[in-house]
């Protein structure tokens, strides 16, 4: 196999979308312009997702684990008993608190990376931004949210596939690995909903965008490490918006990839055919 066709191989089969959700840690920890935005709301929703969690597990986990273990192999029965656990405080808490406490958040962090990696015109089609480019702070530039700007939207279709997937993880092995790829594949696209507004997509464009063949699977593993990190506990808050800037540098890729795809069709049209004598 020579090197060029290896290359494509990797770049038909292979994406770094699972890299950015944790990519978004990174940067959000060292941009300290988005430190203000989490602080009003990490420590209140912190305490709650840990007693919520807490209770669950007082409550639940020996029951559960001895449940399990009628049909499990030594020592699943405690792992799968945790992820089931785990996934079940995620959904309480994205029934009582994100929609309310953290949407319009992550919708600030989301438009601050995209103002700072230097795409202010795409924030620009749903809120004003100041020109004032003396200001580094991006978060700063930001005027107000447009009404009804959201994240990712609330989706009871999300929540009631959760609950049905959730028994997945009684499945000895491979249940937990399957509940978390169903439901990524799920949440990838909505993680970018904020991305397909800016863009002005209509619900026909977002289906078209997600199901192309390289993209599908890309907004899988994305969702499926957001997903990951959302069932750490107490530090699931914090990933919850942390996910926020790595859907960011996200779409900046997607940006990146389209104009350069763009930028290449454009170069290949503008070269003139070769000139050829017609024959006599």
């Amino acid at each position: 196999m020579t090197s060029q066709t290896a290359s494509r191989f990797i770049r038909a089969n292979f994406t770094p979308s699972f890299f950015y959700p944790v990519k978004g840690i990174y940067y959000f920890a060292t941009h300290r312009s988005l430190h203000p935005l989490l602080r009003s709301r990490l420590i209140p929703l912190t305490v709650l997702s840990t007693a919520i969690l807490a209770i669950l597990f007082l409550a639940a986990y020996i029951p559960l684990v001895a449940f399990l273990a009628l049909f499990h192999f030594k020592g699943s029965a405690w792992v799968n008993a945790t992820f089931f656990l785990l996934g079940s405080g995620n959904l309480l808490i994205a029934l009582l608190f994100e929609a309310m406490f953290v949407d319009h958040t992550q919708v600030d962090i989301f438009d601050a990376v995209m103002v700072a990696e230097g795409y202010e015109d795409l924030v620009k089609n749903r809120r004003i931004v100041a020109e004032d480019y003396d200001e580094s702070d991006p978060v700063k530039r930001l005027g107000l949210r447009e009404k009804g700007a959201v994240f990712a939207p609330f989706s009871v279709r999300q929540l009631i596939e959760l609950m049905i997937f959730l028994p997945l993880n009684f499945i000895p092995f491979v249940g937990v690995p399957l509940f978390l790829l169903l439901t990524g594949y799920r949440a990838g696209p909505l993680l970018s909903w904020r991305y397909f507004t800016l863009k002005g997509f209509t619900k026909q464009d977002r289906k078209a965008f997600t199901q192309r063949k390289n993209r599908k699977y890309e907004y899988m593993w994305f969702g499926t490490v957001y997903m990951v990190l959302q069932l750490v506990p107490v530090l699931s808050m914090l990933f919850l918006l942390t996910s926020a800037a790595g859907s960011a540098l996200w779409a900046v890729r997607i940006e990146e990839e389209e104009s350069a795809a763009y930028e290449a069709h454009a170069e290949r049209e503008a070269i003139p055919e070769a000139y050829a004598d017609e024959p006599l």
